[in-house]
């Protein structure tokens, strides 16, 4: 089974981007909690393509497409933007976010924690984020 939307780079879709995902995701045998930690780190990384690579600018576009095969859920985020490879971040001490008392920084984090693997490719200006979670894997 598999379904993708076109979003275009408004943080307004992220509204669109919600829908589609907890309608697909309630086809899945995952429990609550594990749908919403998929939401949260598709809109994570979404959310931060609209905003950091491609400016709001709502002439441009993101693709996501959901899959799921067997017990493998794949969510593929497609984009043109400035590429940000979410493998290469960094994690910040959380001791010095509470310092510092910054806001922010802390998606990434969740979006890695949250799923069992992340792929990241780039071609040209042509980037690919692939979030993968097992279904059943209690």
């Amino acid at each position: 089974m598999s379904q993708s939307l076109k979003l275009y780079c408004d943080t307004g879709q992220l509204t669109l981007l919600r829908q589609f995902l907890e309608d697909f995701l309630m086809t899945t045998s995952m429990d609550e909690l594990e749908r919403h930690q998929v939401l949260l780190s598709v809109e994570e990384v979404t959310a931060n393509l609209i905003i950091h690579s491609h400016a709001c600018n709502s002439s441009e576009f993101i693709q996501v497409n959901a899959n799921l095969e067997d017990d493998l859920l794949k969510i593929e985020i497609h984009d043109q933007g400035a590429g940000f490879n979410i493998l290469d971040y960094e994690e910040p001490e959380i001791d010095q976010l509470i310092t510092t008392k910054r806001k922010g920084g802390l998606g990434i984090m969740l979006v890695r924690k949250f799923m069992d693997k992340i792929e990241f490719e780039t071609n040209g200006r042509k980037n690919t984020c692939r979030l993968f979670k097992l279904v059943n894997s209690k």
